[in-house]
């Protein structure tokens, strides 16, 4: 009896052994699928550089301060473009502040495109590039594609006035960028406004074409799809190609000069043909 009892006993015995060791293994493997797995993240992480984000939402034409920035660590293959890394270049030491010219969300990166340079405010000027000029446009509902007009779209220009007799409407510019609408520069409002005048950037030499044909006739204004990079030609076109009507060409024929003589046979005048002198 005792030795049923002792055989029992062994069997069980290494059943639990064998089954302790069962589980050893798995934990085991289970240790070792988690480090190698910690090994590839280890391998794969991006290296962290810091950002400037904003800490609020800061709308057009706020001054940015230290307050309303934070630094965080950022994917360094994700920075975007014209993003602020560094104190000093945010914030120079002459202490000259920048002015929010697009809004910006909590958490999201301040942009170069979205601030002025330091000490400048959020008016036109600060929007041109070297060498362009301001210059304001007269629209009205007609003209100016009824309210929907903001600034940042762009535009091209037409003329419609007197040209040799007839009425011809005219493209004189492409893709001109709006700056303000009606004195508005914010280029994030929202609402539709039926603006009265619109100031776009051009060079001197446009300045002085659009000048001229405002001047002369009437201006109106063809809103440019985003993202359109189309090349337009030259585009001219009068009441005649408008409805499909020819002009009738007149043609002078020059009659043929013929020279005379007169004399009189007795009471008789006669007229004889004798060759032309020039």
């Amino acid at each position: 009896m005792m030795r049923v009892v002792f055989g029992l006993v062994l069997v069980i015995g290494i059943g639990l052994a064998g089954f302790a060791a069962y589980l050893a293994k798995d934990r085991f493997d289970q240790y070792q699928a988690k480090v190698a797995e910690q090994e590839r993240l280890l391998k794969s992480n991006v290296p962290l550089e810091p950002v400037f984000v904003m800490k609020r939402q800061i709308a057009y034409g706020e001054t940015l301060t230290k307050d309303d920035v934070q630094i965080i660590a950022w994917p360094n293959n994700a920075i975007p473009e014209g993003a602020f890394q560094e104190g000093p270049e945010l914030f120079p030491e002459n202490g000259q502040l920048r002015t929010v010219l697009r809004v910006m969300e909590k958490d999201e990166a301040v942009l170069a495109v979205k601030v002025t340079d330091p000490g400048e405010d959020a008016g036109v000027s600060s929007r041109l590039a070297k060498g362009m000029r301001a210059f304001a446009l007269r629209v009205d509902v007609s003209s100016g594609v009824s309210g929907f007009l903001r600034p940042g779209d762009y535009v091209d220009v037409y003329w419609t006035g007197q040209a040799q007799g007839r009425e011809v409407t005219k493209l004189i510019d492409t893709k001109l960028k709006l700056l303000a609408v009606d004195q508005i520069a914010d280029g994030d409002r929202s609402a539709p406004t039926i603006a009265r005048t619109v100031t776009v950037a051009a060079s001197p030499a446009e300045v002085g074409a659009l000048a001229q044909a405002q001047s002369s006739g009437r201006l109106s204004l063809s809103l440019v799809g985003a993202g359109d990079d189309t090349e337009v030609s030259s585009v001219e076109v009068d009441q005649n190609q408008l409805l499909g009507i020819v002009e009738e060409r007149r043609v002078e024929v020059q009659a043929e000069r013929v020279c005379t003589i007169k004399t009189r046979k007795g009471a008789e005048v006669v007229e004889i043909p004798i060759a032309c002198k020039d």
